[in-house]
């Protein structure tokens, strides 16, 4: 169920449906130095997956990056209660039965020696933390860009080119709708393009490993 993207990062992907829509959404995993896992976005958990996982080394971080990407983040901390849980800002008034969770700031985190971070300012709805994985170039998006491939069903192919993120990685029209201070977003936008990006993954649904940086750059500099 764990797939390798690169050495020290794999991802996994479930469906879910969302408002009648099937959608998939990717958990990533990273491996830091310590030998720790970072969980990035995390979907449910069962016996395989979590098997998997506990092969590789130690849950160490669980992270809820966004205000819509939590559903089985207390799933998680229930399987890996040594973990530390790290939330979206604002996702302790969301969903206050998260608890211990330690708020995503744009200061340092404790994986900064292998993780770099941008909140994307601007977007109150969403307060999404954007992650570079530099060993692996690896940016790592939820719902600030999205690019569905593959075979869907007619609802979610209509949808995803009413959104405008069928078969291209795009800012989708909803969360362009939901921005409230372009400026910010903008700001936000340039600090991720300087990270040297090789490859981008997005919670819905692709992995873009080929010209990824070029194709981001266009995909933030349209809003």
């Amino acid at each position: 169920m764990l797939h390798s993207i690169a050495p020290g990062i794999w991802h996994a992907q479930r469906g879910l449906t969302v408002a009648g829509i099937a959608l998939t959404s990717r958990m990533t995993v990273i491996q830091l130095a310590g030998g720790g896992l970072w969980l990035h976005s995390p979907v449910l958990l069962d016996d395989a997956l979590r098997a998997e996982l506990d092969a590789i080394g130690p849950v160490q971080y669980i992270v809820a990056p966004n205000k819509a990407h939590h559903l089985f983040a207390k799933k998680a901390l229930a399987v890996y209660p040594q973990a530390t849980l790290f939330g979206a800002p604002g996702l302790d008034e969301k969903r206050p039965d998260l608890v211990p969770m330690t708020p995503l700031t744009p200061g340092a985190a404790p994986w900064a020696d292998e993780i770099d971070q941008v909140f994307m300012a601007g977007v109150p709805v969403v307060n999404e933390t954007v992650f570079f994985h530099r060993a692996s170039g690896s940016a790592i998006f939820t719902d600030i860009c999205q690019l569905w491939r593959g075979p869907l069903d007619w609802k979610t192919t209509l949808l995803g080119h009413l959104t405008g993120v069928r078969n291209r990685l795009a800012v989708p029209r909803t969360v362009r709708f939901m921005i409230k201070d372009k400026a910010a977003f903008r700001a936000s936008a340039q600090q991720v393009l300087a990270w040297p990006i090789a490859r981008v993954l997005v919670a819905h649904n692709s992995v873009i490993d080929t010209g990824a940086h070029a194709a981001l750059t266009k995909a933030l500099r349209a809003v």
